[in-house]
């Protein structure tokens, strides 16, 4: 069993807040929005003499709406899952009748929880202490997440009341999810894990924010991110999504490898080359999924692969699988392609094999002159990874021309088995020893050159 914390409460009241606070991160989406919060987020706490899981979770609302009742649903599972609860109230408002619900039902559970009184910061004449007091709560704790008020007090009584179970921090190979809105990130990581514990919807952008779960495939372990869609426009549209972009991007930073699905059904846009494009930028490798294959015909796949962006150099240089997310077709090899691409893009190239290639490529394929000066490599070397990245020295940086710099990362990328893994080769010029250095003669040597401009003389004569 997990040592794990869940807050809950009703929308709006801080819990995103106070999750940030506490696991010292960023990890949950916070807003004056009502309801931003959609899937249980999870972070970790760190105590003196122990860590434990916390779980930030969706608002719980009386509401049959087929989404909202899935959100409450969400958090009572972690409720379920939880060693102790954070019962979290609004501080600056009057006790509503949802929050009377989450307190009986949380009863009914029985459930230890801590009380906590949120936003004690703002001035209000809220008489919430007073009706919790009728309502049978004597103690609760008052701070402001925002505001840090109190935070500290909170971590004691958390730590003092946590039963004294040790944790296991999930490590794993970290995977990301991602791709545009309803291309099935959620549905891959349910049918994968056997548990529905993402919230899965035929409405587009269900998720917001990156989820990670530890889970094991074939004795392997991952960290798998599930991430909001990006969707088009997302700088320009309502700040939700801009944020779930943003953290869409820090799962792609945090991750070893991206998954990026494709919706068969739309085949692959503009949006899509765009994301592909930002991992790109990230220098994290990537798996392409093509998505929801038992939804088209055979003819349909194959008009997807011939088409114009799927023929791109951009795309033929990442490996790629059709899946079925639903029946749960293609997982095996999607994780095979994950160990193996993960492993590639981690590993670092001894400097004899590179030179050794590199001196095969220039044998193959000479460079051309610079300004009447041929083009001169001296030696190469690995220089890191995400991207792998190698740095040619040589007499000619700038100048060398670019079909030239494509050859090499291309005959690079294929004797080293680089699909999917991204390739930056740094040129740099070689720094001439002599340089700004004027050839001093010894004394010998100016005697030697006096006499030889006086035999020329004579010579001359």
């Amino acid at each position: 069993m997990f040592t794990s914390i869940a807050i809950i409460g009703r929308p709006n009241v801080g819990k995103s807040t106070l999750f940030n606070k506490l696991t010292k991160s960023r990890d949950a989406i916070v807003s004056d929005l009502p309801g931003l919060t959609k899937d249980r987020n999870h972070g970790f706490m760190d105590f003196k003499s122990k860590k434990t899981l916390l779980v930030d979770t969706g608002g719980i609302v009386n509401d049959k709406e087929e989404l909202k009742e899935a959100i409450s649903n969400q958090a009572w599972i972690a409720v379920m899952e939880s060693s102790l609860v954070i019962l979290l109230f609004d501080g600056s408002e009057e006790l509503t009748k949802e929050d009377l619900d989450i307190i009986y039902k949380l009863r009914k559970l029985s459930k230890e929880f801590i009380t906590v009184l949120n936003k004690v910061d703002k001035k209000s004449k809220s008489s919430i202490k007073e009706d919790l007091q009728i309502n049978g709560i004597k103690e609760f704790l008052e701070v402001s997440a925002e505001h840090s008020i109190n935070i500290s007090i909170l971590k004691s009584i958390l730590e003092k009341k946590l039963p004294d179970l040790s944790i296991d921090i999930p490590e794993g190979k970290k995977v990301a999810v991602l791709g545009r809105p309803n291309a099935g990130k959620s549905t891959f990581i349910n049918k994968l894990i056997n548990e529905d514990r993402l919230i899965v919807s035929e409405i587009a952008g269900t998720t917001i924010d990156s989820i990670s779960i530890p889970f094991e495939f074939n004795e392997e372990k991952f960290i798998l991110i599930d991430t909001a869609g990006i969707r088009k426009g997302y700088k320009y549209n309502h700040k939700v999504e801009y944020f779930s972009f943003v953290r869409a991007m820090h799962a792609i930073e945090q991750s070893d490898i991206v998954i990026f699905m494709c919706d068969a059904e739309e085949s692959l846009v503009d949006q899509d080359m765009k994301i592909l494009n930002m991992i790109i930028q990230n220098g994290k490798p990537i798996l392409f999924a093509l998505n929801k294959t038992d939804l088209v015909s055979k003819n349909a796949i194959d008009k997807i692969y011939n088409s114009k962006r799927m023929q791109s150099d951009f795309i033929k240089k990442i490996e790629q699988v059709e899946i079925s997310a639903l029946k749960k077709k293609g997982f095996k090899k999607v994780f095979n392609l994950t160990n193996r691409i993960i492993d590639k893009s981690q590993k670092k190239f001894p400097t004899s094999m590179l030179n050794r290639l590199l001196e095969n490529f220039v044998n193959k394929n000479a460079p051309p002159s610079v300004s009447g000066r041929p083009i001169k490599f001296k030696h190469v070397h690995f220089g890191g990874t995400y991207p792998t990245t190698f740095i040619v020295h040589s007499n000619q940086d700038k100048k060398i021309p670019s079909n030239y710099k494509k050859y090499l990362e291309n005959s690079f990328r294929s004797e080293l088995g680089l699909k999917s893994v991204q390739l930056k080769i740094i040129f740099r010029k070689s720094e001439n020893p002599f340089e700004g250095k004027k050839n001093k003669l010894s004394d010998r040597q100016v005697k030697k050159r006096q006499r030889l401009i006086k035999h020329i003389k004579k010579t001359k004569n």
